[in-house]
């Protein structure tokens, strides 16, 4: 079914689930994110690019704003709901449809980049990079990026984890040493690196945004029940009340590679 995959031990992840809180609390990449992609040429005006799980938008409409023609793709129809309406909000044409990554409905040679912001583990590489590879245009590029707090880092980041596995123990994306490799295993075969950059930001919050960043994380709101939820935020809030300001920074690191296709 459309929103769901299996992960953390064989738990259901369904990330529809989570739309609400998603689109209100939690945030997409930097403004210097979309900067350094520009500089490395991905986000031009006009330039036709594929997000891939797009979730609620965040990278999408980024580029749009830009002046690309922006076609968007999640396996969630929620997310794509919640998507679509922020975009009309904002006056944004966008093409969004409900697919999975590894099988979209564009034709051969379709976009000049592809990309995917947390959210490549999600995918079966034995499928999704043949399609990328279908999609992409002569010169075109594939970005793959995350945007993650920094627990081994951040105090606030790492007590809320905490909280997080006290409630749901099956949870594995706990305790990110925010390391990933400059050259992934997976891109050997079928891609060059034609970039990589990596850095960190802090990120302004407050308790109540916080908290409704944590209940749209995946071992939250996409896994826990919604009586679950609320035992896990009313916790959550208390801890937040004991050991954090009104108004906090957590330290997240932003990294993205840039591959082109190699020719077979």
């Amino acid at each position: 079914m459309y929103g769901k995959k299996k992960i953390d031990d064989g738990r259901c992840i369904d990330w529809g689930k989570t739309s609400a809180d998603y689109v209100a609390y939690r945030p997409g990449p930097p403004e210097s994110y979309y900067a350094r992609l520009v500089a490395l040429g991905v986000g031009l005006e006009g330039q036709r690019i594929l997000d891939l799980a797009t979730g609620t938008g965040f990278l999408a409409r980024n580029f749009a704003r830009q002046g690309a023609q922006v076609s968007a793709i999640d396996i969630s129809a929620e997310q794509i709901e919640a998507a679509r309406g922020q975009a009309d909000e904002e006056g944004l044409r966008i093409d969004f449809h409900v697919a999975p990554a590894e099988r979209t409905p564009f034709a051969d040679a379709s976009f000049d980049a592809i990309t995917a912001n947390q959210a490549w583990l999600y995918f079966d590489k034995a499928e999704v990079i043949p399609e990328v590879v279908r999609l992409l245009a002569k010169e075109g590029q594939l970005v793959v990026s995350h945007f993650s707090w920094l627990p081994r880092l951040d105090p606030i980041a790492r007590r809320s984890e905490a909280l997080v596995l006290k409630h749901n123990p099956k949870w594995s994306a706990a305790d990110w040493d925010g390391e990933i490799p400059p050259l992934p295993e997976w891109s050997m075969e079928r891609f060059r690196l034609r970039a990589f950059f990596r850095y960190d930001a802090g990120i302004q919050f407050t308790r109540e945004t916080w908290r409704g960043r944590l209940r749209a994380c995946r071992g939250v709101g996409a896994s826990l029940s919604p009586e679950e939820v609320a035992r896990f935020d009313a916790e959550h809030a208390k801890l937040l009340e004991r050991t954090a300001d009104e108004t906090f920074s957590v330290l997240y690191r932003v990294q993205a590679h840039l591959f082109d296709p190699r020719v077979s």
